[in-house]
């Protein structure tokens, strides 16, 4: 697992699978109350925890936030719970039903498309994706003051990553979202206006290098 400070405030966590070409992310945000973005499968949960101690020392870890129920997003949260019993995971409604069926049932804040969590002088806003199976409806989220979208699976790229930030033109970023990545004409139409909305200076993929955008 490699460790890459990408912002004074946010640092990277890249992990590649050779067997299927494709790397795996999890941020940490240095809000006042720091913030993990999603914990990886559970075996790179296991290498993520020590990296996160050194970060924040005894600093306590206080959110998670999950985009959507998928191993590489929170395979690890009960691990992670082991060592912050308080940490609450941040989700939709849809994921937080679905942690509940595998008796995560505590310590879950619920937020919906819209809402907005202030931290410190961070404003996180939440981003319906319809990225749950059945096309339901998880989050991305965005934190407004700095231009950050956390992007989940959108924006990704396969293979090593060469470099943790590279340049990209928002406008073809989100052009290039298509069926494969959301199988409804209409729920990408919709993804597509929310996005082009919202006023972004860096992309922060589940898979791939951050983008700087242009």
């Amino acid at each position: 697992m490699k460790e890459y400070k990408v912002m004074d405030n946010v640092y990277l966590f890249n992990s590649y699978v050779d067997a299927i070409d494709l790397s795996f992310n999890q941020f940490l945000v240095l809000t006042p109350i720091p913030m993990l973005i999603h914990t990886g499968a559970i075996d790179r949960t296991e290498v993520l925890i020590p990296k996160i101690q050194e970060v924040i020392g005894s600093s306590p870890l206080e959110y998670v936030f999950i985009s959507h129920f998928e191993s590489d997003e929170c395979g690890g949260l009960a691990l992670l719970k082991n060592y912050y019993p308080q940490i609450k995971a941040i989700c939709s409604q849809i994921t937080a039903r679905q942690l509940m069926g595998f008796g995560i049932t505590s310590n879950i804040a619920v937020v919906n498309p819209q809402d907005k969590m202030k931290i410190g002088d961070s404003l996180f806003e939440f981003i319906s994706y319809p990225s749950e199976m059945h096309l339901w409806e998880g989050l991305i989220m965005v934190e407004a003051n700095q231009g950050i979208l956390y992007s989940s699976d959108l924006f990704i790229r396969t293979g090593t990553i060469q470099k943790s930030m590279e340049n990209s033109a928002i406008n073809e970023e989100i052009q290039n979202i298509n069926l494969h990545k959301v199988p409804s004409q209409e729920a990408l139409e919709r993804l597509k206006r929310d996005l082009s909305a919202l006023h972004l200076n860096y992309l922060m993929p589940g898979h791939g290098p951050c983008l700087k955008l242009f």
